[in-house]
């Protein structure tokens, strides 16, 4: 049920009382004014604790101010890492889906921001009549009209807001998907080089196996070892040269995924990822900032919190959707038998109207609505929670998997160097009679393993800087929005 009153402003006196109606109206619009429910709760009071340091880094330099991580994969010092990642950022789908995203909401918040302005439109007509006998006559018109609805509370613009900040969520989601793209890239890239060193070492131990199985042979030939350490030896060759096909699978695959990150065929990159290179290595001088700064730096903790202001903001438009509602019209119309006669202005209709409504009764609709925003609300402030104790466990589980890989080298590095002087040793005794040749196979393998396992590491430390950089918020830039409509809307005053 809904309440309304209009009246003209341009009117004979004798329905000039018509008006009386709307200023009690008006009267009683005013006083629920003060009944109005606003929402008091703020996304910063749904961050949970927050610690002042990092768990896992008490030791490390800290500093007051975010260190700029923008492009923090340039510390890797390796241009063709920098090359690759640039590229993706330009090309890669997913980044121009999410850019698209942002487009569609900041034209969706510009349509909003529309509806705080008043609309006009113009329209113009000819008509052919005739009355009885006369000669048929044409007549001409045109008019403008125009009409206002004031945010008399404030839902208009709430709904606004709830756009804007729908518009910065989609903006701080491109920005994540920029985090996590730069990331992939990178983490994708270090694999490729260590698996290219897994494989150089492979090659490199089946070499060394080859030439012992063919000394076995010439001892075998010579009467000096038996069939069985030349088996054993052919087993072992075959064994090592087993892995080499994997490998190098694994390095074509992980070309055909760099290929498809910067937008490309999968075998875009066939040629130019062909040469060996080393793994590239981080620096290891990261000052940490303090947790709560680190979070201001990930995009995806501000798309929460955008989200969530979005969805407060579209609570409170809902609680004053039954509140009455003002509407301003008016009309000029020019009428004229020819259309030299309309610029004459011989004959000119001109109105004005006011029209006040209200939502006496729904049948609890609204009630029911605003529960069910409120619910929103809890989802939003829930993921904005998630979101931040996300974004402190990705912290403290790259500090804790960092530390772990750098013990972790140091003790295979010290177990490399005493398997390989343990394989040279092997052979010299083998070669004295001293040992059999399967403790020489054994130091093979060992050595094998080991120097597999001291490049498998090396190159997790580089993969774990690069989850710390990206768990640490890195890999974009902020940007100022270029169009007019990013600025903040100017509104009517509320009475």
């Amino acid at each position: 049920m809904h309440f309304s009153s209009s009246f003209p402003v341009i009117a004979s006196s004798a329905r000039r009382p018509a008006a009386l109606p709307l200023a009690v109206a008006l009267a009683g619009a005013l006083a629920l004014a003060g009944c109005s429910h606003t929402t008091s709760f703020t996304p910063a009071g749904a961050m949970p604790a927050v610690p002042t340091a990092w768990h896992a880094a008490q030791s490390a330099p800290q500093q007051q101010a975010p260190e700029d991580l923008s492009r923090w994969w340039q510390r890797f010092g390796d241009a063709q890492l920098t090359a690759l990642i640039d590229q993706a950022l330009q090309a890669n789908p997913s980044l121009l889906s999410a850019q698209a995203a942002v487009r569609q909401a900041r034209a969706t918040r510009d349509v909003q921001a529309a509806g705080l302005l008043p609309s006009a439109g113009a329209s113009a007509g000819v008509g052919r009549s005739r009355q009885g006998n006369n000669d048929a006559r044409n007549s001409y018109s045109t008019g403008l009209d125009a009409s206002w609805e004031p945010d008399w509370w404030g839902a208009q613009g709430n709904r606004v807001d709830a756009s804007e900040a729908t518009a910065r969520a989609a903006q701080a989601t491109l920005e994540s998907t920029q985090v996590s793209l730069a990331a992939e890239v990178a983490q994708t890239y270090v694999e490729l080089r260590g698996q290219q060193d897994r494989l150089r070492i492979a090659q490199q131990n089946l070499a060394l196996q080859q030439q012992t199985q063919q000394i076995t042979e010439w001892r075998v030939q010579a009467g000096l070892a038996t069939s069985l350490e030349s088996e054993q030896a052919r087993q072992s060759t075959n064994q090592t040269a087993a892995q080499i096909p994997a490998l190098q699978t694994s390095l074509a695959q992980s070309r055909h995924a760099l290929s498809i990150l910067t937008g490309q065929p999968p075998a875009a990159l066939e040629t130019q990822l062909q040469a060996l290179q080393p793994v590239p290595r981080a620096p290891d001088e990261l000052a940490l900032t303090l947790p709560a700064d680190t979070l201001r730096q990930r995009p995806d903790v501000r798309a929460a919190q955008h989200r969530l202001e979005a969805a407060l903001s579209t609570l409170s438009a809902q609680e004053v959707a039954n509140y009455p509602s003002l509407r301003l019209s008016g009309s000029l119309g020019l009428s004229a038998l020819t259309l030299g006669a309309l610029t004459n202005g011989a004959s000119v209709a001109a109105s004005m109207a006011a029209g006040l409504s209200a939502t006496l009764f729904d049948g609890g609709a609204n009630r029911a609505q605003i529960r069910a925003q409120s619910a929103v609300v809890d989802q939003a402030q829930a993921g904005y929670q998630s979101a931040v104790l996300t974004a402190l466990q990705e912290v403290e589980d790259a500090l804790v998997q960092l530390q772990g890989d750098k013990e972790r080298l140091v003790r295979l590095r010290a177990a490399e160097a005493a398997a390989r002087n343990a394989s040279l040793l092997a052979n010299q005794r083998y070669q004295s009679g001293l040992i059999d040749f399967q403790t020489v196979l054994d130091t093979q393998r060992t050595l094998l393993s080991s120097q597999d396992s001291v490049s498998t590491v090396a190159a997790s430390i580089s993969t774990d800087h690069i989850r710390l950089y990206k768990a640490l918020g890195g890999g974009w830039t902020p940007t100022v929005a270029t169009d007019a409509a990013a600025a903040p809307v100017a509104r009517n005053s509320q009475p």
